[in-house]
């Protein structure tokens, strides 16, 4: 392949990994188990070869450009049916299950889409575990644990889920273009698909709205403060608490309590 012929596209958010050392820790952080890999966003395809050496993989593209490079580049793998590329957006293509059976989904996701597609994964019942690379803003924000300054919404829905877990940080120089931030990969092992309405997701968003002021205070802008009081009291809650003090099955309490 010819890299230096291809342009990331910023519509895209492409950012190519480069670096072959950060590539082996992803595949070493990687059971090898046989397990069908989802690959989203293929990009130049160094992550994808380095998959097929554990399993079959599906990869989604949404660059055409990409994809027709990818479609010649592997095309021996492709007719040896362990590779399977497809061209989409797979936030338009992923309805319940983004593949008929248990599979991992591993990839270097774009910062603009990866919030919206972890959650996607946390509720598909056929996804059981995520390797991911994404912002490190963002993925403190996922592994946080209760009483951590980072623990917010993300982290009560991924802890409904499984449990997440740092791997290690990516610096701005293995990326081609290099992004203004720190990536980091991240695990999250499921125990279950993510059982979340709408609804929940509001809910926390009220709940994390303001997280210097007491959770009692924040919830009081959408329920009752009586309802609210009288709820803390009977659950064994400090009214004082703020919103990353309070565990996650507590959330799920409250939420199913007042609605």
């Amino acid at each position: 392949m010819v890299k230096a012929e291809i342009v990331a596209k910023k519509r895209f958010g492409q950012n190519f990994l480069k670096d072959e050392v950060v590539l082996e820790k992803i595949i070493k952080s990687i059971p090898n188990d046989n397990t069908p890999i989802c690959e989203i966003g293929a990009g130049l395809g160094d992550l994808t070869r380095k998959l097929l050496e554990l399993s079959r993989v599906i990869a989604f593209e949404i660059d055409r450009e990409l994809f027709e490079i990818l479609s010649r580049e592997f095309a021996k793998e492709i007719g040896e049916k362990r590779l399977e590329i497809i061209l989409c957006d797979v936030l338009d293509l992923w309805r319940e299950n983004l593949h008929e059976k248990p599979y991992r989904l591993v990839a270097n996701l774009p910062y603009y889409v990866a919030t919206n597609i972890i959650l996607k994964a946390l509720k598909d019942s056929n996804c059981k575990e995520l390797v991911v690379m994404i912002q490190k803003e963002v993925a403190l924000k996922f592994c946080a644990k209760r009483g951590d300054r980072n623990f917010c919404a993300l982290s009560v829905l991924v802890e409904s889920a499984g449990e997440a877990e740092m791997l290690f940080d990516v610096p701005p120089s293995s990326f081609e273009p290099e992004p203004k931030v720190f990536s980091s990969v991240i695990r999250v092992r499921k125990r279950a698909e993510l059982e979340s309405s709408e609804d929940f997701e509001r809910f926390l968003r009220v709940a994390f709205a303001s997280p210097r002021k007491k959770l009692s205070k924040s919830l009081s802008q959408r329920y009752s403060k009586e309802r609210i009081s009288e709820l803390f009291l009977e659950l064994g809650i400090d009214d004082r608490s703020r919103a990353h003090e309070i565990p996650t099955i507590l959330y799920h309490q409250i939420y199913n309590s007042l609605r």
